[in-house]
C-alpha cells in the first residue's frame, strides 16, 4: 500500500524518533508499504518520519545510482543491489574530509542543494529480523544512509545549508508546506487550509 509522504513543515519531521521492539505492530507490513511508497516516488531511501511515524526505521535501495557513468566501476558495483532495512540505527563514527554532493528529499520536492557530509560512517543497526550489525560505509552509500539517519534524528538536509541559502529557499519551502507544488506521488501537506 502506498502511503502519502509527509511534506516539509510537518512537526513529525522534527522529532527525534523512538526505538522500536520486534513486537512493533504489523512491522513486516509497514516495511513492505514503505518499500512500495519509496519506489512509487522514485526515491533511494525513506524514513518512517516521512510517512508520519516517529520511529527509528528507515530503508535504502541505492540501485538507481549504480548506472551513473560518472562513478567508478567499483562504486557502481557497491551501489547496485544495495537494499537494506535499518532499525534503531546509531551512527558510531563519521570520518574524513567533508565533501559536497547535491541532495534532494521526497519530503521537500523540487529543491536540491549541495550538502557537506563526511565520506565514511560506521553504523550499528538491527535488520528486519532484529539481527544486530555494525558496518562501515563510504562514498554515496554513506551519504544516502546519513541522509535517512538524519530523518530519525529530526534533521532535514536543508538544516545543513548556510543561513543565506536557507533565507533564499524560505518562500519555496513555505509553498511546499502549503501544498502549492506539483508532485507525481501522494503527499500529505501540513499547512493546507481546510475549507469550512
Amino acid at each position: 500500500m502506498i502511503i502519502p509522504i509527509v511534506a516539509y513543515g510537518d512537526p513529525v519531521l522534527r522529532k527525534v524518533a523512538k526505538d522500536i521492539t520486534s513486537d512493533y505492530p504489523k512491522l513486516d507490513e509497514l516495511i513492505s508499504n514503505m518499500w512500495e511508497t519509496m519506489y512509487n516516488a522514485h526515491g533511494v531511501g525513506l524514513a518512517a518520519p516521512q510517512i508520519g511515524l516517529a520511529i527509528r526505521l528507515f530503508l535504502v535501495d541505492t540501485s538507481p545510482f549504480s548506472d551513473d557513468e560518472e562513478l567508478t566501476e567499483e562504486e557502481q558495483n557497491s551501489l547496485d543491489g544495495f537494499k537494506k532495512v535499518f532499525i534503531n540505527a546509531k551512527i558510531e563514527d563519521e570520518v574524513g574530509n567533508e565533501w559536497d554532493f547535491n541532495e534532494g528529499c521526497l519530503s521537500i520536492p523540487d529543491i536540491r542543494e549541495d550538502v557537506k557530509r563526511k565520506p565514511e560512517i560506521t553504523i550499528t543497526y538491527l535488520d528486519e529480523n532484529f539481527k544486530e550489525h555494525t558496518e562501515t560505509y563510504d562514498g554515496l552509500l554513506a551519504r544516502v544512509i546519513q541522509h535517512e539517519y538524519d530523518h530519525i534524528q529530526g534533521v532535514l538536509f536543508t538544516d545543513k545549508l548556510s543561513s543565506l541559502k536557507k533565507r533564499l529557499l524560505k518562500s519555496r519551502l513555505d509553498k511546499i508546506s502549503k501544498g502549492k507544488i506539483s508532485v507525481d506521488y501522494k503527499m500529505r501537506f501540513p499547512n493546507i487550509k481546510k475549507a469550512r
